[in-house]
């Protein structure tokens, strides 16, 4: 490892290439044919529709084809995926693969983060013989060890189920050439860093590393220290440069008038990510927002994996314009084409808003950003908005009054409203995951039917045989007249328990020694 004048060496190399290259000053655009990537890599994008690369990918992929450890830092949304992703797969063309042993290695914070990398870098990968599989916790273990027992030259990995894999020796990553971390201050604030720093302990020492950030700060700069070997650093600008493609609005209402106001946004706009704070009020949103007409569908940590994937797919393809999510959960949302993020509960520190934000306004297009502020939260919101270096425009809505002009104008236009088929199918869903969640005990174990109501018993497992059926047993036999009560004396004459004991006989010490005897040596 290089010897750097100060461990903030990496730091101030980073900021001066930022004071360097300001935002407004992007470079010409280059196309993918010009980057030295494969002609079958190259085919496979155009028929995607894409011929000219982003900024941060024209310069990063030759730096990382010459075999440079790379430092990038860019806004969500700015083709972080495909700058590491082409040249890791052109580099690995061709390459055999040994089972339980990856070539390439592409760590990410999040479950949907990883299945979205596949999915980009999967079709491509296959032009020149390359496999890519995701390794995630939340799915089936069994798909995965059969997919690593084949060999696979680039595992797209949570660190968490990786190092299961690891520790059961399903895989080994003394092969791994190429590592590239993405999203490695959320891996940092999730607290995955330690892990992360296991793994990469364990990949070929001489091999090549990239680690994406949009910030170096929760030692995410320690481990471009110790891990990155003179890295060449791109940053197209500062981490806030997004917002300026963005327009920001805080909407004073009072706390009754949350929910029409975000249904009167949803209405106005199309594809759209509203954030809160807790799962419950995730799954009370979407339920609010379905019964008012509008496709919505919740998504956090609480839901299946199998929900997860079928609610980013609903969104992704347009059958659900709103996803009402978790912070947590919606790290791994990336999907183009979204016009508003909601903040419906305000983040608490600038970070987290400027992740929400970065939602939208991807790739270079515009987007909207609305905050809903309570009377009792103003300050707080205003505090935030300076610390993110924006300035929204403030409104007050007053409590069934129309959304304001100036906000209205800048939404997208929404799409036709569903029919009444597509509301029926929204709520039949919707119920059908109430009632599996229900069942399953919110991640506990899938219960069966009670005992006595079938062939289960209430834990799902064979009933007793043995004991006769609530049909089977015999009539109750006649009990006869119960003793009237009417000569008994009422428990205020009985005078307690005392005057009760008093008519039983007592037992001496001798007679109770005697009898415990006989309990412990029965004849």
């Amino acid at each position: 490892m290089p010897d750097f004048a100060s461990e903030d060496a990496i730091l101030e190399k980073l900021e001066a290439d930022v004071a360097e290259a300001p935002a407004d000053q992007t470079p010409a655009a280059v196309r993918f044919a010009e980057l030295g990537l494969p002609s079958a890599v190259v085919t496979a994008l155009e028929r995607q529709g894409m011929t000219d690369a982003f900024p941060i990918q024209s310069a990063t992929i030759p730096e990382v084809l010459a075999g440079r450890d790379v430092l990038g830092r860019g806004s969500t949304g700015s083709g972080k995926t495909l700058a590491f992703g082409l040249p890791l797969i052109a580099k690995l063309a061709g390459a055999r693969v040994r089972p339980g042993r990856p070539l390439g290695l592409v760590l990410v914070p999040t479950r949907e983060l990883a299945l979205q990398v596949t999915d980009a870098l999967a079709p491509l990968g296959r032009t020149v013989g390359v496999r890519v599989r995701p390794i995630v916790g939340g799915a089936a273990m069994s798909r995965q060890l059969e997919d690593l027992r084949r060999g696979v030259h680039v595992v797209v990995a949570t660190p968490g189920r990786l190092e299961d894999h690891i520790r059961r020796g399903s895989a080994v990553l003394d092969d791994v050439e190429i590592t590239a971390i993405d999203e490695a201050d959320q891996m940092a604030d999730m607290g995955f860093l330690p892990v992360v720093r296991g793994l990469l302990d364990q990949v070929r020492p001489d091999g090549q590393r990239l680690l994406f950030s949009a910030t170096l700060d929760n030692d995410v700069d320690t481990i471009v220290r110790e891990y990155l070997k003179d890295p060449v650093t791109h940053s197209l600008a500062p981490s806030t440069a997004s917002v300026d493609t963005m327009e920001h609005h805080m909407l004073h209402v009072i706390h009754a008038d949350k929910v029409r106001v975000a249904a009167e946004l949803v209405k106005s706009t199309g594809r759209t990510i509203m954030f809160v704070k807790t799962q419950a009020g995730a799954d009370r949103l979407a339920e609010q927002l379905t019964e008012r007409g509008i496709f919505a569908e919740p998504l956090h940590g609480g839901r299946t994996q199998g929900q997860r994937n079928r609610v980013l797919t609903n969104f992704k393809n347009g059958r659900s314009p709103v996803l009402v999510a978790t912070d947590v959960a919606a790290r791994g949302v990336h999907v183009d084409g979204v016009g508003l993020v909601v903040h419906y509960d305000p983040p608490t520190d600038p970070k987290s808003y400027l992740h929400r934000a970065g939602r939208t306004a991807r790739a270079g297009a515009s987007g909207v950003v609305a905050t809903l502020v309570a009377p009792y939260s103003r300050r707080s919101a205003h505090r935030l908005a300076k610390l993110a270096g924006i300035n929204p425009t403030r409104s007050t809505i007053a409590p069934e009054a129309p959304l304001p002009s100036v906000l209205t104008d800048a939404l997208p236009p929404a799409p036709p409203p569903p029919t009444a088929e597509e509301l029926a199918a929204a709520e039949t869903r919707r119920r059908r995951d109430r009632e599996f969640d229900a069942d399953r005990g919110r991640g506990g174990f899938r219960r069966g039917p009670r005992s006595g109501s079938g062939e289960r018993g209430y834990r799902g497992g064979p009933r007793r045989s043995d004991g006769p059926r609530w049909s089977d047993r015999s009539e109750r036999t006649d009990r006869g007249e119960r003793t009237d009560r009417g000569d008994r004396p009422q428990r205020s004459e009985r005078g307690g328990s005392d005057n009760y004991r008093a008519g039983r006989p007592r037992w001496t010490p001798e007679q109770r020694s005697a009898r415990h005897r006989e309990d412990r040596n029965p004849r």
